[in-house]
């Protein structure tokens, strides 16, 4: 009887996958609902579609001008002196102003690119909310598992003080060693609450991000993994270079800034406006018709301010440019080194560690069954074995994390 509770217990430490009642949802599912519903990526996505219809309004002529004039000749009334006084008149005119040409063409041109820069932010959100999703997905499938190896240990700690107790009772065993068992237990039930809470937090984070109830079921993560990368840092860094969003945002707003110049410094041209005039006096009277043409000159002082304006930004947008490459390959630098040491990590205590512990755990049952050793040597090698499993379903997350920051800081999937 006793040896087969001991083998039951010797039992549960064989795997540390969760076996969960639901069916896992896979990640790319979750990162597509949140393309679809997540707000703070509808509210970028209208942003930008809104900086699309700058264009037309830029690069339309002004309104036109339509005038109608009564000049009245003897009296304050309309129409006074119309038939007597050939200066009396009524008046029908229309006025256009005419930019200098050129001058549309770049205000669309730095509209186009205005939208480029919203249509780059709309992309860096949804690499951060991407980036979220990932994380809690990943947090939720190490506490999953850890919930599920917390689970076992508690039955495997309650095998073991029935047996302990089984032995005091016999007359083979010591009430304290009942106590120690049952003390373990209590921890683990305590680690167990905490993560349950953590998986709520989680939980309601995800849903916040796929705009989800929050009384709606809950989301299985499938279980974590460690695979190798599928580039070289070099690799990575290159794609930071070129795809990383906040770079994509930063270079957008560089070109943005050089059509801005350009727009400025056309802006010092003339305008022109042209207008022209019917006049109808009375019936006795000529009519008369009047062309105007004029020049609208700038105020160089206002011109120079604009373009030097310009200039000082579009060379902001430079420099924050290159700081933001610097910034985001150091983050590449800092996520490639965790993924790839956390990956040896995992290989480790796969390979290495967890065998061996789970072999010494074995043979302290079995002379724990034979009587040969007592309860401090089981429960010793028992939190061993569970430390070590514990520290590798870091490493799983951990590195999984790291792919995932990559991912983001890269552009590039790496799963």
């Amino acid at each position: 009887m006793q040896g087969v509770v001991i083998l039951a217990a010797a039992s549960v430490f064989a795997s540390v996958v969760p076996v969960w009642a639901q069916k896992p949802t896979p990640l790319s599912d979750l990162l597509a609902e949140a393309a679809r519903n997540n707000p703070d990526i509808a509210a970028a996505r209208h942003a930008w579609r809104a900086a699309t219809h700058v264009r037309k309004q830029v690069t339309t002529l002004p309104n036109p001008k339509f005038t109608l004039q009564d000049f009245s000749v003897g009296g304050a009334k309309p129409w006074s002196g119309f038939n007597t006084s050939n200066f009396a008149y009524v008046g029908f005119g229309v006025s256009q102003k005419l930019p200098f040409p050129g001058k549309l063409r770049l205000k669309g041109e730095a509209a186009d690119r205005a939208a480029g820069v919203q249509h780059a932010e709309m992309g860096a959100t949804q690499a951060a909310v991407a980036d979220e999703i990932k994380a809690d997905y990943f947090r939720l499938a190490y506490l999953q598992q850890m919930i599920a190896l917390f689970e076992d240990s508690r039955r495997t700690l309650g095998q073991l003080a029935k047996s302990e107790l089984y032995r005091y009772q016999t007359g083979a065993g010591d009430q304290a060693d009942v106590l120690k068992a049952q003390l373990e237990r209590t921890k683990l039930v305590r680690e167990l609450t905490l993560r349950h809470e953590e998986v709520a937090q989680t939980e309601a984070d995800l849903k916040r991000l796929l705009r989800r109830p929050q009384e709606s079921p809950d989301i299985v993560a499938a279980p974590l993994t460690a695979g190798k990368l599928r580039y070289s840092s070099r690799e990575l860094l290159a794609f930071a270079r070129k795809q990383n969003p906040e770079v994509q945002v930063d270079a957008t707003k560089v070109l943005k800034g050089d059509a801005d110049v350009r727009s400025a410094e056309r802006s010092g041209k003339p305008d022109f406006s042209v207008g022209y005039m019917f006049e109808r006096t009375g019936d006795r009277y000529p009519a008369y018709y009047m062309l105007t043409f004029n020049v609208i000159f700038q105020r160089r002082q206002r011109t120079r301010a604009a373009v030097e304006e310009a200039e000082e930004l579009a060379t902001s947008s430079r420099y924050r440019l290159e700081a933001q490459i610097q910034q985001q390959q150091a983050q590449v630098q800092e996520q490639y080194a965790v993924a790839a040491g956390t990956a040896e990590q995992a290989k480790e205590y796969r390979q290495g560690l967890i065998p061996q512990a789970e072999a010494t755990y074995k043979a302290m049952l079995a002379d724990y069954e034979s009587n040969q050793r007592q309860l401090d040597w089981v429960l010793t090698s028992f939190n061993n074995l569970l430390e070590i499993k514990r520290e590798y379903a870091r490493a799983l997350f951990d590195h999984q994390a790291a792919i995932a920051s990559l991912e983001t800081l890269t552009g590039v999937k790496l799963r």
